[in-house]
């Protein structure tokens, strides 16, 4: 599989202009691109996916552990004839305290790959070869094979750094102009996600494709990204990722309703086909537009995203929030990460939100945003209570209190507190999870849909 990693000494260097770039201008070359994103960012892989017409896939070393970036990468890329990685942060930025665990260059030493250094150039000439060369030689086994130069401001700049990087022996990629950025507007979380503003996006696509077909040597990337070797690994498989032995939907396929549409846009792909693997028929639904929950809903997903943008229009469905109510009320399994936490807290910015949860929810000045390692408090629909899963939290909000008397989690690193709720078949918490390192929560959930769906069809028998 011929793969890039395209990296950066610093978030801002150009990164994401790049790697969605090239997706699209090696997609519109006729190929099968298969993109990926370093990191538990759920944003730019939206991009990605518009840009190359296949789902934007997460590689992350914490939360999955280092052992299944391969894997991961291999289930994704299958198929495909390149993958492109955007890394995170700058190239040797990973988890806090740990070292490489978490970044770029480690999940570039994981798959054997090339990485393209992303260079912003717009204050400097000879000083670049210095600064490429620290990073090549940082670490020996990351395999830095050219550069592309970003926000350059004329030709004479051009020739100054081509000339001291060709001193450095490190080739030229790439050279991008100082331009107007290409319209990707940003909000307090990142940029905006291509839901909320799908033809806009698909215009700034187009227009990264063309900046970087114009800027690069494309020709010269698919011959480095060709010098990968082949990785020694089995594709992750989210059928042979499911534990528990037999059917996990002894009484038929429950439907399990996840929330999309605009307000939830955070999701990993692996999650839906985790559900799948162990039995589930997945169905989305849009809590903006929807008044009802998909027929037979057995299980309710609501994960992440930005519902503080959109409360007055969630309050204003009122017939969904009180489906939601009605479903958790009865003792349906619900799932929610954070947006969804909000989604289920009695109001959100003083409008009126499901009622499920006796909490409060409100925009805050602070950003909460860190990876955590957890264990299950409280036995619950989604995890057995000792559980241990990593993930991240990722907010610029807060819920009052923080804990129900079940809490969901605890947390023992890099601070010690509870967080969530549980609450009959509800599982409400902040933290944003992934299911690949632990598939035993999508069967757990599943299982518990199927349950769920087999009493009330025999409450219905059972009435006169």
């Amino acid at each position: 599989m011929p793969r890039l990693v395209v990296a950066a000494p610093s978030s801002g260097s150009g990164k994401t202009t790049v790697a969605t770039g090239l997706m699209a201008a090696f997609a519109e070359r006729g190929l099968a691109v298969s993109p990926h994103k370093a990191g538990p960012d759920y944003i730019d892989p939206g991009y990605h996916a518009l840009a190359t017409g296949r789902p934007g896939r997460n590689l992350d070393a914490f939360m999955c552990g280092p052992e299944l970036v391969a894997p991961l990468f291999a289930h994704g890329a299958a198929g495909c004839d390149l993958a492109v990685v955007e890394g995170v942060m700058g190239l040797y930025d990973g988890a806090a305290g740990r070292g490489e665990l978490a970044s770029t260059a480690q999940v570039a030493k994981l798959l054997r790959a090339p990485v393209v250094l992303v260079v912003d150039a717009s204050s400097q000439s000879r000083s670049v070869a210095a600064l490429v060369h620290g990073f090549a030689s940082f670490d020996p086994q990351v395999r830095l094979g050219g550069v592309i130069l970003n926000k350059v401001g004329s030709d004479r700049h051009e020739v100054m750094l081509r000339e001291a990087l060709e001193e450095a022996g490190m080739p030229v990629l790439g050279v991008l102009r100082r331009a107007p950025q290409v319209a990707t507007p940003s909000r307090h979380l990142g940029l905006v996600p291509v839901a909320e503003r799908h033809a806009d996006a698909l215009a700034a696509v187009a227009a990264l494709a063309e900046q970087v077909r114009a800027g690069c040597d494309l020709d010269a990337l698919m011959a480095l990204a060709r010098t990968a070797p082949p990785l020694s690994c089995d594709p992750w498989s989210p059928a042979a990722a499911r534990t528990g032995g037999g059917s996990a939907a002894p009484h038929g396929r429950p439907v399990v309703a996840v929330a999309g549409g605009a307000a939830f846009t955070f999701s990993y792909a692996e999650h839906a086909e985790l559900l799948t693997a162990a039995g589930a028929e997945v169905v989305t639904f849009d809590p903006l537009r929807d008044e009802a929950l998909p027929e037979g809903t057995a299980g309710l997903v609501i994960g992440g995203g930005f519902p503080e943008v959109y409360a007055p229009e969630l309050s204003a469905n009122e017939a969904l929030r009180g489906a939601v109510a009605a479903f958790a009320a009865a003792g349906g399994p619900v799932a929610a990460e954070c947006a969804g936490l909000l989604y289920l807290a009695r109001s959100l910015d003083g409008k009126p939100m499901c009622g499920v949860l006796d909490a409060d929810a409100r925009m805050s000045e602070r950003l909460t945003l860190g990876y955590r390692e957890a264990v299950a408090v409280s036995d619950s629909s989604l995890a057995a209570a000792g559980t241990r899963l990593r993930g991240h939290e990722f907010h610029r909000t807060v819920i009052e209190p923080g804990a129900g008397s079940a809490p969901a989690w605890g947390f023992t690193h890099p601070e010690r507190r509870v967080e969530g709720f549980v609450r009959r078949g509800v599982h409400a918490s902040y933290l944003h999870t992934h299911w690949a390192a632990e598939p035993s929560v999508a069967h757990r959930f599943t299982e518990a849909a199927a349950v769920w769906t087999a009493a009330v069809r025999d409450a219905s028998a059972a009435r006169p």
